[in-house]
């Protein structure tokens, strides 16, 4: 090797080295997953950690038991066809097993669509803010992230969007709800952009808070799905269903496609104990529904009391609200820690902050009103 710190293969890529050893060069430009801030407070003080967008309640006893169940027999590889959960969920959302792919939580199925779709600077469309591993997946991929900025009520542009397709795009993201901001597409907007997309492009619609939407005007993912071949749906078991550290996202996408997701996931990627989890899960659905529906009220209390203080928030049909503050996110989201609430900071643009436990909201709510509208 050479001094520089810098060489290049054979078809002109840039590659780095790192003690000796040739990376790619794109390493260098990713941005930086920034994973939720754990809880920490002053002393006497609880701590809340409203920084992930995790469900504040812990595993009902019936998928506790599951998870006992898997685990004596960890020493096992889990079945890689994920035969009995496909099953299960097939079920469940009415729709052939032939149809679904599972990974390591919805964000490895994002990076399988993206691997299976995208060869070399091929591009990847969609909005910003919005889920930040969409840049990473794409990057990594080879691929080009087409960022098309969102509106004033921190809504995706989809005409804009269908305006930046090119002849190179082969993926299209569209998070809705959006994370982090909050609203949610809707139905008529989709179909209208669907009709300008080439059908020869993936569109995922990724419904990570799917089950959180009140809004009756809201894309209604499968439906969609099954009304257009190139529509593939992103959902996981990490939100509504509180499996976060368990990791299970899938997709239901249409034969060909599915079969591509299946052959670009990593073997044995989703564990025993996560399938008989999801299945327990699946399971007591209507246990679940009552959590999820507490947690929409508590997220419509907050968003009422914060309405009645003077701010003028994005509508989140999700489980969490968004604070567009710009320059004053740092100002606030270090309020919040002083207060013992753990939120997410997103640079210069806002803050994001789950809703948590009926205290931790209610906590949000005084520090909010002490900082003062924005």
């Amino acid at each position: 090797m050479s001094e520089n710190a810098s060489s290049a293969d054979g078809q002109g890529t840039p590659t780095r080295e790192a003690g000796g050893v040739r990376l790619r060069q794109v390493l260098s430009q990713l941005p930086a997953y920034v994973p939720g801030k754990p809880a920490s407070a002053p002393a006497g003080v609880t701590p809340y950690k409203l920084s992930s967008n995790e469900n504040p309640y812990g595993p009902l006893p019936s998928v506790l038991a599951a998870i006992g169940q898997g685990a004596a027999a960890v020493n096992r590889y889990p079945d890689m066809s994920v035969a009995a959960l496909t099953e299960r969920l097939s079920r469940f959302l009415d729709v052939d097993a032939e149809c679904l792919a599972f990974g390591t939580g919805s964000v490895a199925v994002l990076s399988h669509i993206i691997t299976a779709a995208c060869d070399e600077g091929d591009e990847v469309v969609f909005a910003w803010r919005s889920f930040e591993a969409y840049p990473i997946a794409t990057r990594l991929a080879g691929a080009v992230p087409v960022m098309v900025g969102l509106d004033e009520q921190q809504r995706h542009r989809l005409d804009a969007m269908a305006a930046a397709v090119t002849d190179r795009t082969r993926v299209v993201l569209v998070c809705t709800p959006n994370n982090p901001t909050g609203p949610c597409v809707h139905a008529d907007e989709l179909e209208a952009f669907l009709d300008r997309v080439p059908d020869d492009v993936v569109v995922v619609v990724d419904e990570a808070y799917v089950e959180f939407v009140r809004d009756g005007d809201a894309v209604r993912g499968l439906e969609v799905w099954r009304r257009h071949p190139n529509v593939v749906v992103l959902r996981t078991f990490s939100k509504a269903y509180g499996l976060a550290g368990l990791r299970v996202g899938y997709a239901v996408a249409h034969p060909p496609v599915a079969a591509a997701l299946r052959q670009t996931a990593t073997p044995f990627g989703v564990s025993s104990v996560a399938q008989l989890a999801a299945i327990a899960s699946l399971d007591a659905y209507d246990e679940l529904a009552e959590r999820v529906a507490g947690i929409v009220a508590e997220r419509d209390r907050v968003a009422q009391g914060l309405a009645d203080q003077g701010w003028k928030l994005p509508a989140s049909d999700a489980n969490f609200v968004y604070f567009p503050l710009g320059t004053d996110s740092a100002d606030f989201a270090r309020a919040c820690e002083e207060a013992g609430i753990m939120v997410r900071r997103y640079g210069d643009d806002g803050v994001r902050v789950t809703i948590g436990e009926t205290e931790a909201n209610s906590r949000l709510l005084e520090v909010a009103g002490a900082f003062g509208a924005r």
